[in-house]
């Protein structure tokens, strides 16, 4: 089924953080992202970014029609290895000769984007390793094709395609040493990479150099949408740590609310953060507890202090520019969604309506009753006891409630596709929320 004019990606940008979100679930050791320039590197950036991973980029050049060079029938990686579209080459009588002639030409080219993008630095290492090749989309596959087979010459363990779109059968299609690949829309109707994406303006040589140099370790990160490691002060003296994230022109913020025993590195959150980040939200991760109170197991089920500290955040986020004038929501797992909901009932807290994930809505008792924002209860279905617990709070909710059941969930949503069918849930449940978020639930003199 081909996307929606909803899903279409506004940008490449967008798209790896959406991608990230979905590759986030998978068992990846220890991953390598490499892109394909140029268009891949945007979206391998994001998902550099998002597991952890070093970035590199895969030199392949493309093989065109002799005189269609749009078309691709071919591609050559920067060993020498050159893979072709063999049907191609029979239906366009095109002989070896020819595609020797444009690869020598296509070589020069690689060369000369070697030295702009890595100097005199080595390629990533990728012996032993899991390798995630990124691009903006495919439409054959050859270059992709192209850079597994060098990749699996230099020792890497398992190679990855993720792409945000290719056409329906590719992963049966492709050829090469690619042993999965990894999309988030595989359309009928494919037409061509650009046609997905509301902005396909052409990667510069100068962004690709740029974003290889934020992804390296040694330099400091900087943009829209790189995460911001901050400090938030609260009332009570203490500074919490965490991570704010601010996506081209954000249309809300929400700020996540982890469970007990965890904290602002809470891979489901996280997880959960980039897609709705993907989706045009601003995301607030931080820590409730000092790691000195997170060793009390008092204080990690104290909802009273939660919410204070939770408050403290939500003030704190509307002195921080871009994300002082956005509509606000908050994202609970576990005892998280219980110091949300407390903080909600709050009078003028501006929050435009609360997300819970796995939570424990009962832990806030009768402070449900003052409740009035909308919420969306959203509970594993093999989660039996907690959700029983959420269908009761369901009823003490004095403003309008919805409870979202994910088959075949636990608690923790670890089941494969689980977490990604809550984040897609809390995506549309929070666009249609905090676009009609009333001017109370901005911050003062913030609206938009």
């Amino acid at each position: 089924m081909p996307l929606t004019r909803r899903s279409t990606f506004r940008d490449r940008r967008e798209a790896g953080r959406m991608l990230a979100a979905r590759l986030s679930e998978m068992d990846l050791d220890a991953p390598v992202v490499i892109a394909l320039p140029r268009g891949g590197v945007p979206v391998g950036f994001e998902v550099a970014r998002a597991l952890g991973a070093p970035l590199d980029v895969g030199l392949v050049r493309k093989i065109g029609h002799p005189s269609q060079p749009e078309l691709g029938i071919g591609a050559i990686g920067e060993d020498g290895s050159v893979v072709v579209d063999r049907r191609a080459l029979e239906a366009f009588a095109i002989d070896d000769e020819q595609v020797e002639l444009i690869a020598a030409r296509e070589a020069e080219e690689l060369d000369r984007r070697r030295r702009l993008y890595r100097g005199d630095a080595p390629p990533a290492p990728v012996r032993d390793r899991t390798v995630v090749v990124v691009d903006d989309g495919i439409a054959t596959g050859v270059t992709a094709a192209a850079a597994a087979r060098v990749l699996k010459a230099q020792g890497a363990a398992r190679v990855i395609l993720a792409v945000p779109v290719c056409p329906a059968g590719t992963p049966e299609r492709i050829d090469g040493g690619i042993d999965e690949v990894v999309t988030l829309a595989a359309p009928e109707r494919f037409g061509s990479v650009g046609a997905w994406y509301d902005d396909f303006s052409q990667t510069s040589d100068r962004e690709v150099v740029e974003l290889l140099a934020a992804a390296r370790p040694d330099v400091p990160a900087a943009g829209p949408g790189v995460p911001g490691e901050v400090t938030i002060p609260t009332a009570d003296g203490v500074e919490l740590g965490g991570f704010l994230r601010l996506p081209p022109d954000p249309t809300g913020l929400v700020v996540f609310v982890h469970g007990s025993g965890s904290s602002r590195h809470s891979p489901r959150n996280a997880s959960v953060a980039r897609y709705l980040e993907g989706r045009g939200l601003a995301t607030l991760l931080f820590d409730l507890l000092t790691p000195a109170e997170a060793a009390d197991r008092r204080l990690v089920f104290d909802i009273e202090l939660l919410s204070q500290r939770l408050g403290d955040a939500i003030r704190w986020s509307r002195g921080q520019g871009a994300a002082a004038g956005l509509p606000l929501a908050c994202f609970g797992a576990s005892t998280g969604a219980a110091a949300a909901l407390t903080a909600a009932a709050e009078p003028g807290a501006g929050i435009a309506a609360v997300v819970s994930r796995g939570g424990r809505p009962d832990l806030a008792g009768a402070t449900l009753r003052r409740v009035t924002v909308p919420v969306l209860l959203i509970v594993g279905g093999a989660d039996t006891e907690v959700l029983a617990l959420n269908r009761a709070a369901a009823t003490e909710l004095a403003g309008p409630c919805r409870l979202a059941v994910v088959p075949g969930a636990g608690h923790l949503f670890e089941e494969p596709g689980t977490l990604a069918q809550a984040a897609r849930l809390a995506a549309d449940f929070l666009e249609v929320e905090l676009a009609a978020a009333e001017p109370g639930a901005r911050p003062a003199g913030g609206a938009r």
